[in-house]
């Protein structure tokens, strides 16, 4: 198990970053650029800048915290950075649509739990030998994907042009589904799929970006879409007889997209 000092001061500071936003307030701008034909439009505040600052912080106290590790090595590092780094990012993306009040230190409670929870399983998935390492895998992946559909609600909800939408939604999509291919390989890393289903996954947020879906229905989808695709590869490099290769993402998929239809 981690070094549980380590890991309170990791996540303290993370934490406290997102909690000083709660008290200081900075004007916001609007950073706007003129391109033929159409004008882009950024909005730029303190929790913006704090969450890009936070998953620097994320990543650089992940290596600290993965160090005491026995079997981690400088090669394999860095793709443990990805997921925390991620995580601390999201927990600002819902903090920014709302006023500060009980629903606001809520989830701020939660991203701050969840934010342990990652930093916990990436230790234990150091090591593909670590019996520990298939609930790490499980406990990741439905990270990642949760993390991915909170990004896409609140994104979508918050009423985000599709250029924004796309901006947070193709970077998100290729680190988790890299991340993902990697704990379903025992840590063998396939960047090229990974572009292959950000490319696929993209084109589908573009044609349901223009479908009168509700945020829930829209990310829900795409989280179907994702990890369909993330199966799919992975029972490919993992040469799973053909009758196996399509019926966990079937399976994952379709009730994600029935949840989708009942659910507004």
């Amino acid at each position: 198990m981690p070094n549980y000092d380590r890991l309170s001061i990791i996540a303290a500071m993370v934490l406290l970053a997102y909690a000083l936003t709660a008290f200081i307030h900075i004007p916001e701008q609007t950073i706007s650029l003129q391109l033929p034909g159409f004008l882009l439009e950024f909005k730029l505040n303190l929790i913006t800048i704090v969450s890009g600052l936070v998953a620097i912080l994320a990543a650089s106290g992940t290596d600290w915290l993965l160090s005491t590790h026995p079997r981690i090595t400088r090669n394999n590092r860095i793709y443990h950075w990805l997921l925390p780094a991620l995580t601390a990012m999201v927990i600002g993306v819902p903090l920014d649509t709302m006023q500060p009040g009980t629903t606001w230190w809520v989830l701020f409670g939660l991203g701050g739990i969840l934010f342990s929870a990652v930093l916990t399983l990436e230790y234990i998935s150091v090591d593909p030998e670590d019996e520990r390492y298939s609930l790490a895998m499980i406990g990741l992946t439905a990270v990642a994907l949760a993390l991915l559909l909170i990004l896409l609600i609140t994104m979508r909800g918050a009423g985000f042009r599709l250029f924004l939408i796309l901006a947070a939604e193709i970077p998100a999509t290729a680190l988790i589904s890299a991340r993902c291919l990697s704990l379903r390989m025992n840590g063998r890393w396939s960047l090229p799929w990974a572009g292959v289903i950000t490319l696929i996954t993209t084109q589908v947020a573009i044609g349901l970006y223009y479908l009168p879906l509700s945020p829930l229905r829209f990310g829900l989808s795409l989280i179907a879409i994702t990890y369909a695709l993330i199966s799919i590869v992975a029972a490919l490099e993992e040469r799973q007889p053909k009758h196996r290769l399509w019926t966990e993402p079937t399976i994952m998929s379709g009730a994600l997209i029935l949840i989708a239809i009942l659910l507004r």
